[in-house]
């Protein structure tokens, strides 16, 4: 999958975003235009709703089904729904505590054990019972609720922009996820099981949708079950687009993202079951996690950075956004004291045995897998390229600032190259991090050839930790990387996200085809070179664990969980 061929994704994801998005804005108006509703004080009130009395969706040729955008939002009055959903470590479960705010009252109320098990979002919110034009049931279905999923407002006079992340995180290794819908917002509920479209035919149906029980319990939601007529037509126009609509976050995924996390699958044919006979990570090739929620709220003038009135993201960098438009001049450093960034490398996952494809040698066996670099901050990790005239690479400087965003030093940080190669096509930072596969005695077997990056903000790794960015601008790899031809580029890491890829291109998989049968051990390491200044480079190493068997050309692979977190 090309960079191009995302960014065309992307844009057409917005677009539909945007659209969808006028439309509970519009429907939501009409019975609640005027002033909120009374409750509870600080108590948000939460009532299912379905946009359209019907929809039509596309079965597209050679696709397994359909996916149910069935146009339902969760609504939320009186006050914001807010979640702080975390884990200690991978050795303890995921936790959901809701954050109740009533004037400059704070309290939190913890969801029961098990509620959510990971950052995807509320299991099995949603109940879909589907019948046929005889009134039989012919599919019954649940899916997550993801509060981040692209929302709308429902009356003039409720916040111009939601100051909460547009997605929630699938990425295996998160460990902090803030969920949350503004008052008087309205977000979209009906991504039932994106991953697994539902097998109906052509024809007219009936949706019931309803909210499960315990969650009508937890957070006092009516029980509503609104019916939306469904017309399913056969569009024989090919798989590109697949009648997706939107999603809150893809893989991760990511990315992405993601990427961390898919909306708009134009140009996505590198993707999972997109072309069958190659080996595709979650996140495409050498590709970040999908961010489609914060593309459509770019694409309604809605995406900001920085702390100010109306928004709180957190940010402190507004200037991170743009190039500085000449080098730095006096004596490069910075205070002992200044805000740096925490780099953490995160174990690999997305592990598979591909056997030499996409420019890899024809009959070897190689080990694919993802890998993420985050940043903990509490500072974004801010790199300048700088281009003499002429030159191949660029000198690259890392910006440091105070708390309120003001630049007081900058320090040395190696280069940045042009990769030409297709999917490529951007500028690199070097040596942001590196991978090698390990023996058991953790001794270096084969060194990825990948050492270069695009720095990226593809997954939400972490939005707990201080100062976290809830919404980061450079999402995907189009907003960042340069061009051919650019004099000067600036990457962004910034605080509580990570960078992810898929490492499967040649060079960057390990070769073991005359690797013996055993254990070994993926490293993944940040900042190797220790060119970029950290708050802590004791967190920079990572290691995952696999075994390889198999013989020649039929080689498998077996990935032993983290603690808790299963993720092959």
């Amino acid at each position: 999958m090309t960079r191009q061929h995302h960014r065309k994704g992307m844009q057409r994801a917005a677009f539909a975003a945007g659209a969808v998005l006028t439309v509970v804005a519009v429907s939501g108006a009409a019975p609640g235009a005027g002033a909120a509703p009374q409750s509870t004080p600080g108590t948000p009130k939460l009532k299912l709703i379905a946009a359209s009395k019907a929809v039509t969706l596309e079965r597209y040729e050679g696709n397994a089904g359909v996916y149910l955008d069935l146009g339902t939002y969760v609504t939320v009055d009186n006050a914001p729904l807010e979640l702080k959903v975390t884990r200690k470590s991978y050795k303890d479960p995921v936790v959901a505590q809701q954050i109740l705010r009533n004037g400059t009252k704070t309290t939190t109320k913890t969801l029961p054990a098990g509620t959510v098990k990971d950052f995807s979002g509320l299991p099995g919110f949603l109940e879909v019972s589907i019948k046929n034009a005889a009134g039989v049931e012919v599919q019954k279905t649940q899916g997550a609720f993801c509060p981040n999923n692209a929302s709308g407002r429902l009356r003039p006079d409720a916040p111009a922009t939601s100051h909460y992340p547009e997605s929630c995180s699938t990425n295996p290794f998160t460990l902090g996820s803030v969920w949350g819908v503004e008052k008087g917002w309205a977000s979209n509920s009906s991504t039932v099981d994106y991953d697994k479209p539902v097998d109906l035919p052509v024809g007219e149906y009936t949706a019931k949708v309803s909210v499960a029980k315990k969650y009508r319990d937890l957070f006092g939601i009516p029980n509503d079950q609104p019916t939306v007529k469904v017309t399913v037509r056969e569009d024989s126009g090919g798989g590109e687009g697949g009648g997706v609509g939107l999603r809150s976050s893809m893989s991760s995924h990511g990315a992405h993202g993601g990427g961390h996390d898919m909306a708009g699958m134009d140009g996505m044919e590198g993707m999972p079951g997109m072309a069958a006979g190659h080996h595709y990570g979650p996140r495409g090739a050498d590709a970040p996690t999908p961010s489609a929620l914060s593309h459509a709220l770019e694409a309604r003038g809605l995406a900001h950075l920085g702390d100010g009135a109306g928004h709180t993201d957190g940010s402190r960098i507004a200037p991170a956004l743009k190039a500085a438009a000449k080098r730095p001049t006096g004596r490069a450093g910075a205070p002992a004291n200044v805000p740096k960034p925490d780099l953490r490398s995160l174990p690999a996952w997305d592990i598979a045995v591909t056997d030499g494809e996409d420019g890899d040698v024809a009959g070897k066996d190689y080990l694919a897998f993802s890998a993420n670099v985050w940043n903990a901050g509490p500072a974004p990790l801010v790199v300048d390229g700088f281009r003499k005239p002429g030159a191949e690479l660029m000198d690259s400087y890392q910006y440091f600032y105070d708390a309120k965003g003001k630049q007081v030093g900058y320090a040395p940080a190696g280069t940045m190259e042009w990769d030409p190669r297709v999917g490529h096509e951007h500028w690199h930072f070097t040596d942001f991090a590196s991978y090698r596969l390990l023996a058991a005695d953790q001794h270096e077997i084969v060194k990825s050839g990948k050492e270069a990056f695009c720095l990226a903000n593809t997954d939400a790794i972490d939005y707990t930790v201080k100062n976290a960015n809830w919404h980061p601008n450079n999402t995907d790899l189009s907003t960042a990387c340069g061009e051919q031809n650019s004099i000067s580029v600036r990457e962004v890491l910034d605080v509580g996200s990570g960078d992810t890829y898929t490492q499967y291109r040649p060079g960057q998989s390990f070769d073991i085809t005359d690797l013996p049968n055993g254990t070994y051990y993926i490293q993944v390491i940040a900042n190797p070179a220790n060119r970029l200044q950290e708050t802590n480079t004791k967190n920079n190493v990572s290691l995952r664990k696999v075994v390889l068997g198999g013989a020649q050309g039929a080689r498998t692979v077996k990935v032993p969980p983290v603690d808790l977190v299963n993720a092959p």
